[in-house]
């Protein structure tokens, strides 16, 4: 450990100082450079690590500053004027010169706040984007909200919607189930077997969790016919391993 001593003398005073030029961890693990006085105890100096400032990325309903101006002035427009074109106008100088980012999270959190109109042509100007790539979750959070909010002859257009994208759409099973089981809840039966078949098709193959969805809701609406049919299907993929629909019965029993 290194000392540097400086003798001062001035109006009658002498002081001696001893510098410590190593630093040493200091209080919640900041680094500390020690200055003592001679003989007459120590003065401890905290100097904070700045890395320790920055707040850590965050995903989810975080939303940057242009985002929430966006989004208010959005709002203003579209309860202001009942006029498109105006409306179209502050889409175009606001809300199309952002990120990527920040239009998905514009979108998300007007379906969170059930502005579910304004989401809409939200939405309608994002798959303008290049960078747009249709997803199936996207869709059952869109169809949620909607039908959420009574809007069933907006349900079905994006339902329609979402079958014309069939050549793009990825082979994700979990999506899938979230659509299937918005739609089942909603009692929205013949839309939830045209999205079953919609799986399949883009070679999205069902697991348990699809055909335990199914017959679960289709037994609790009294579909028997079309509950009987899934678990036939059910057992061309799974053959006698056929539990899940077993204990599903069970407790529906109970």
């Amino acid at each position: 450990m290194a000392f540097r001593s400086i003798s001062c003398s001035g109006y009658g005073y002498g002081f001696g100082y001893v510098t410590q030029t190593s630093p040493s961890c200091g209080f919640m693990g900041f680094s500390t450079l020690e200055v003592g006085k001679k003989d007459r105890g120590r003065m401890r100096v905290t100097m904070r690590d700045r890395s320790k400032n920055r707040k850590p990325l965050q995903k989810g309903r975080n939303l940057s500053i242009e985002a929430i101006q966006t989004i208010q002035t959005l709002k203003r427009a579209f309860k202001s004027s009942e006029n498109k074109h105006q409306q179209q106008e502050v889409i175009n100088s606001k809300f199309s010169r952002l990120l990527k980012f920040d239009m998905m999270a514009i979108l998300r959190e007007l379906l969170r706040q059930d502005h579910c109109l304004l989401a809409l042509m939200v939405f309608e100007e994002i798959q303008k984007e290049h960078w747009y790539k249709p997803e199936v979750s996207l869709y059952a959070e869109i169809i949620l909200v909607l039908a959420r909010n009574d809007l069933y002859d907006k349900v079905e257009n994006i339902v329609h919607e979402l079958k014309r994208e069939k050549g793009r759409l990825e082979a994700k099973t979990d999506g899938f189930n979230a659509l299937l089981e918005t739609l089942m809840t909603y009692n929205l039966i013949e839309h939830a077997m045209g999205c079953f078949e919609l799986m399949k098709e883009v070679g999205c193959e069902p697991d348990r969790s699809t055909f335990k969805l199914l017959v679960a809701q289709l037994e609790s609406k009294g579909e028997t016919c079309l509950s009987e049919s899934i678990k036939e299907e059910a057992y061309k993929y799974y053959g006698d391993s056929l539990e899940f629909i077993d204990e599903q019965e069970e407790m529906a029993m109970n």
